[in-house]
Formats: structure tokens, C-alpha cells, sequence
């Protein structure tokens, strides 16, 4: 039996229960065999970026970011746009993946579920400074997937069997990327 493939997934949100929760609850619960996926949780723990800081020994936030960045074998990311741009303490999470070797050449997707016409201004932020991570952005699995309240279930995942099989293929193409 192989080792199955990790995805790391990384909410640009603080805010629980966001959208952006939703959507990677929801690409947890339709993970394709063969895939293994990670909710990383430590966005609101990681200390404000100082390139000070960013030598060893690493803050332990830090340091546990870059870890499960490490042993993710791609990434997905959920965000939402605030002012035309990143959330701050999303875009501090990939300052802090700057200084480190962890995610250059590592496949990066992102899905947005930002309503029709919003989210440009987050998701060109997010090319830019993956571009500078050395990151490899797999243009084939970014998607826009439209969440409803209404279309959430009691688990906190979409109930919408399209919206889901979305999902499931971009974990699919994440997944395979390079293999």
C-alpha cells in the first residue's frame, strides 16, 4: 500500500465558520483515496513577521507552520479578499514562509469563495507572493466554488454534490501534480 499524498490546507480566515472554513471542512470530507488532508489551525497563534525573528531558533508557531508545510506534499488554500488584498494574518502566514525553503516547488492551489466578481485582488496577491516562495501555483485546480449558507450542512462542509466534486478534483489534480 503507498503512502498516501498530503494536502495541507490553509484558511486565509480567522473567523469560524467562514466560507473559507467551509470550504476546506468541505475538502476534508471528500478527500479522494489515496489523499491525506491537514487542517492547519495555527493562523491566529503566529507572531506578527520581523525578519529578526526569522533565524533559529524559530518561534514554535513558526516553526510548527513551517513543519506541516514540510511534510505537506502540496497546499491548499481558502481566503477570503479584505480591502482589495490578503487578510493581514493570512499574508503574514506566507511572509513567514519567505525566508524558508519549505514551500519552493511545492504545488499550491487555491479556491475561492468569494462571491461573483469579488476576490480578484486576493487571489492576485496570493499569485504574487507565491511567485516569490518558489511555489509551483497548478493553475488547473484553481477554482471558484460558490458558497450559500444554505448550502451547509450541520458538519460545517457544502451539501452541493457539484461544489463538492469540484473539490474532490482539486484535491485529485494537487495531488498528482509531478507524480
Amino acid at each position: 500500500m503507498s503512502t498516501p499524498r498530503v494536502v495541507l490546507l490553509l484558511s486565509g480566515s480567522l473567523r469560524a465558520g467562514s466560507s473559507n472554513e467551509t470550504v476546506l471542512r468541505t475538502a476534508q470530507a471528500v478527500t479522494p483515496p489515496g489523499v491525506r488532508t491537514v487542517f492547519y489551525e495555527g493562523l491566529a497563534g503566529l507572531p506578527p513577521f520581523n525578519p529578526d525573528d526569522d533565524a533559529e531558533p524559530l518561534p514554535e508557531p513558526v516553526a510548527a507552520l513551517r513543519s506541516a508545510i514540510d511534510a505537506a506534499d502540496a497546499l491548499l488554500v481558502c481566503t477570503p479578499e479584505y480591502a482589495g488584498t490578503l487578510p493581514g494574518a493570512f499574508k503574514n502566514l506566507l511572509d513567514w514562509t519567505v525566508g524558508g525553503t519549505e514551500i519552493c516547488d511545492k504545488p499550491v492551489a487555491w479556491v475561492s469563495a468569494a462571491a461573483p466578481g469579488r476576490g480578484q485582488g486576493a487571489e492576485a496577491t496570493l499569485r504574487t507572493v507565491l511567485g516569490y516562495t518558489g511555489a509551483v501555483v497548478v493553475e488547473a485546480a484553481c477554482v471558484r466554488v460558490a458558497v450559500g449558507r444554505e448550502r451547509v450542512g450541520a458538519d460545517g462542509a457544502l451539501t452541493d454534490d457539484g461544489a463538492r466534486e469540484r473539490i474532490a478534483e482539486v484535491l485529485t489534480l494537487l495531488a498528482s501534480y509531478g507524480s
